[in-house]
This record gives C-alpha cells, structure tokens and sequence, in this order.
C-alpha cells in the first residue's frame, strides 16, 4: 500500500481533492449555513481559476512537491527519524502532528507579519465562505507555504508517506472547514474536539479582528486551544455575522482573478495585524 501511494502521489492527492470538492459542494446547495451574498459563478470561476494556477506555479518551480523533499531528505539521511530509528507507525503519526503543527504556526505568522499579510489578506478577502475558499491562496503564499514544509521536512526527516497523508488530510480538511454547511450542534460540539469544523473556522473569516485572529488551525483543533487563539463561536452569530476584510468590500477587486492578484501590492498596512492587547480585551 505504501509503495502504491508513493508512486501515484499525485492521482492519489488530485482524487481527494475532487472527491471532497464535489462532496462539500452538495452538502452546500443540500444543507447551507449562510445566504451567499455575491454571484456564487464568479466566485468558483475565479477561485478554481487560482487553484489551477497555483498548481501549474508549483508543478513548474518544485515539480517533486513535499513528498520529493521527504524522499531527498530520506536519501541524505537528513532528519530526525532519517538519524534515530522509531517504529514506523509512530514516525507517520509524529510526523503527521508535527508537520500540521508547523502549518499552524505559518498561519499565525501569516496573520502577524504585515508583509506576509498583504499576501494572505486574498484568502480572507473573499466575501462569501464556501468550499471554493479553502483553496483560494495567492501563488506566491503558495511558494512561500511550500518552502516553508520543505524546511520542515529537512528537519523533520518523516516518511515520504507521512508527508503524502498530511498533504491528503491538510486538501481535505481545509475544504471541509470552509464549506458553508449545516450539522447537527451536538455533532459540531464532538467534531470539533477532534477536528477543525467549519462553524469553528469560520469565526477566523470575521470582519472582526477578533475574531480573524483566532482559530488558526486547518485540521487538527488543538493548537487554538492550547494556545490561547480559540474562540468558540462569533459574536453576531453564524447566520449574521459578516465574512471579508473591512477595508476590501467590492467584488471586482476581490472575487475576479486580476483584483486578487493584485491584492497585495495596494493599500497600506499599517501595523501588525495580530494586535495582543486588542485581542485580549475583545476575546470571549
């Protein structure tokens, strides 16, 4: 089986990816949480068109991806588990935490460095919260992104297959907790002990700084609250609560594929985005 996923890495990611995608999508027009408030065409359109270009970006520059690195890394023996021998299992389970770990600290750092802001304010601009949302990043977040996991890896040494299930669960959960569906409370309440669930994360898309800078995970919910980021729910509630960034509001600059791009080389940021002192006297 693991050499089965190693040499169809990429059908196996682009499989679920589809498969999630198309999932989310019915449970949406099944079930929604929210009113959409912008033409949901023009947002799939531009936010899958993003999606195909940050593939094509990533296929060009690493054309290996993560599990390349992890395989590399394994060859020169590089790595924590590349140097100290440990049981299989518990180097993919170690390496799975740790590398989601590492993407939650990325998200933090994205929402703390204004320079890294103006990149990562696309995602947030987007003024509905679908499952199309979960993949809208600018290219250039992407490589950055990428970068970032390759020197996790180096440091890490974890299997090349861990690094393919983390790749795998980081897609789906991250298109799962952006979907704008309904479930049960009392199964919100259990899911969200174990996983990111989309009335969790969707309190970190708030207008409200408050709320945007908090719930940072994409998949596994524990570091919120271990950290102190957690907020359980926002504050005008789900159904009224308003989703984007309070200084972007027009669809043209942010929901059509030129004005995203675009995004991060206009506007002023005028300091950090993560203000501590803002957030503790407003968080509930």
């Amino acid at each position: 089986m693991t050499d089965y996923i190693l040499s169809h890495e990429p059908a196996v990611r682009l499989g679920f990816f589809f498969s999630i995608l198309v999932l989310m999508a019915v449970w949406e027009i099944l079930a929604p949480r929210r009113t959409l408030t912008v033409s949901k065409t023009l947002r799939w359109v531009n936010n899958l068109g993003i999606v195909f270009l940050n593939s094509a970006v990533l296929r060009v520059l690493f054309p290996a991806a993560a599990v390349g690195m992890a395989v590399f890394a394994q060859s020169r023996g590089w790595g924590f588990f590349n140097y100290f021998d440990a049981p299989f299992w518990l180097a993919v389970l170690v390496s799975v935490t740790f590398l989601d770990f590492a993407i939650y600290l990325q998200h933090v750092m994205f929402h703390a460095v204004p320079a890294l802001w103006r990149l990562h304010r696309m995602h947030h601009a987007d003024l509905d919260f679908d499952v199309t949302t979960g993949a809208r990043f600018h290219p250039i977040e992407i490589v950055l992104s990428m970068l970032i996991k390759f020197a996790v890896i180096v440091v890490l040494g974890p299997p090349a297959v861990a690094v393919v299930i983390f790749e795998v669960l980081l897609n789906a959960t991250a298109m799962f907790n952006h979907s704008n569906i309904r479930m049960p409370t009392a199964l919100d309440r259990v899911l969200r002990l174990f996983v990111v669930t989309p009335d969790m994360h969707r309190v970190h898309h708030s207008i409200e700084d408050h709320e945007a800078n908090s719930n940072f995970g994409f998949n596994l919910p524990w570091w919120d609250r271990l950290f102190g980021t957690y907020k359980a729910q926002p504050d005008a509630g789900h159904a009224d609560m308003t989703i984007g960034i309070r200084d972007y509001r027009a669809p043209k600059d942010v929901d059509r594929i030129d004005g995203m791009l675009l995004l991060p080389f206009y506007g002023k940021v005028s300091g950090y985005a993560i203000n501590r002192r803002t957030w503790e006297s407003k968080r509930g």
